[in-house]
């Protein structure tokens, strides 16, 4: 057999790569490829995508704010329609204002004072009656009855008195001739006075038979409306009855109890005292159709404290009867009126961080001026600093103002309408 024999050459290689030197490539090995860098290229391609975005929503916000700013511009010198109302210089009416309810001036119920059937009712229920007008007739025969009763009594006791006074005329002449003694004189004596006595309480009687007798005609005590009656004829009423047979109630004048703040009860005081007659007007549950006028009559003497009010009595003459009994009414109480202030509309008065101000017109131009307010009442405000009178302010078209605008107004410029009063402050 022929073994094999290695061959140098095969093994040679192999040790001199393990002994770390370098040796030829195998030329049965496959070279190895070299990366391309795609990591970088892409950070680059995003990162010009990001770059052009960039430059074209900068260049965007560029034209929108040019735009923006053109716009204003047009905007600021562009005329504003207004209204516009003239600044003036008048009197503003000083008012309390308080919650009020109308009260009859008086009420009297209706009630008899002696017992018996009803035999007529002589009122129509709702209608005004007179002071001293019959109302309601009671049976008076046991009453006549009574009354003739006590002029009897009087009579017999009047032919009593009389025979005791002859007697005594009798008895006087016997004790001054000596004939009776002085205590039978007495005695007679007396018995004259005792049936004076009695003829004085008989003339009693005979009044208050009378009396009775003419309470069985019952009678309106006030002039007045008179509510709706509580009994008919036939029934027997009782003077100790608890319930009224009718209600009068003063229509003509008549009151109204209304509230004020205790703060504000001295100035009220301080008017009556100098002997001021202060005016009080009457207006609506809305608070806004005045009904009437009246004067104040009178302050009560003392405060609720629950509430911390007062209350006050108004009297109005009502001859139209527009105020009700238990009508619910807004007051108003004429303090004082202040002569010669400034005075403006109502929606002139814009209100903002640095406080009150207007926009006050002049030459086509319109600025912002800060005010001072002071009272307001019926549409008109008091300024007590920051215009004159005679200057014009802006009255509608304000939301659409700035400094400087210019402005054109409108034919249908706003007037500014009479003061009708404020609410104190």
């Amino acid at each position: 057999m022929i073994e094999s024999q290695p061959t140098h050459s095969s093994t040679k290689p192999a040790r001199e790569a393990d002994n770390g030197k370098p040796h030829a490539s195998n030329p049965s090995t496959p070279p190895k490829r070299r990366r391309r860098p795609w990591g970088l290229l892409w950070l680059l391609v995003f990162g010009g995508l990001g770059y052009w975005g960039f430059r074209y929503y900068q260049k965007t916000e560029q034209v929108r704010a040019a735009a923006v700013a053109e716009q204003a511009e047009r905007q600021a010198h562009r005329a504003v329609s207004i209204a516009v109302s003239t600044v003036r210089r008048g009197d503003m009416p000083i008012y309390l204002r308080g919650l009020g309810t109308v009260t009859p001036y008086n009420t009297v119920n209706v009630k008899t004072r002696v017992d018996g059937p009803i035999v007529a009712v002589d009122f129509k229920e709702g209608e005004h009656v007179q002071a001293g007008q019959l109302l309601i007739q009671i049976d008076p025969r046991t009453y006549q009855a009574a009354v003739d009763q006590a002029v009897g009594q009087l009579a017999r006791d009047q032919a009593q008195l009389n025979d005791a006074q002859v007697n005594l005329k009798r008895y006087q002449e016997l004790w001054k001739d000596g004939v009776i003694a002085k205590q039978q004189f007495d005695t007679q004596g007396a018995q004259v006075g005792q049936f004076e006595g009695t003829i004085e309480a008989d003339k009693a009687a005979i009044e208050n038979a009378k009396l009775n007798l003419q309470f069985t005609k019952i009678t309106a005590p006030i002039a007045g409306r008179i509510g709706l009656r509580q009994v008919d004829i036939g029934n027997i009423v009782h003077a100790s009855d608890q319930n009224q047979m009718a209600v009068i109630t003063q229509m003509q004048p008549i009151a109204v109890l209304f509230t004020i703040p205790a703060d504000q009860l001295q100035q009220v005081l301080a008017k009556l005292r100098a002997g001021a007659k202060l005016e009080v007007d009457a207006y609506d549950r809305a608070d806004q159709v005045k009904i009437t006028s009246g004067t104040l009559e009178t302050v009560d003497n003392e405060i609720d404290p629950t509430t911390g009010t007062s209350r006050l009595k108004a009297v109005f003459p009502n001859t139209d009867e527009v105020l009700y009994p238990q009508q619910f009414v807004n007051c108003r109480l004429l303090l004082e009126i202040r002569h010669g202030v400034i005075l403006v509309s109502a929606p002139v008065i814009q209100r903002g961080p640095q406080g009150a101000y207007v926009w006050v017109v002049k030459d086509g131009t319109a600025s912002m001026r800060n005010v001072t307010l002071g009272v307001a009442e019926g549409g008109n405000q008091q300024i007590t600093s920051g215009l004159s009178a005679g200057e014009q302010v802006v009255i509608d078209g304000t939301d659409k103002l700035q400094d400087g605008s210019k402005v054109t107004i409108r034919p249908e410029t706003a007037p500014a309408g009479a003061a009708q009063g404020t609410a104190a402050q």
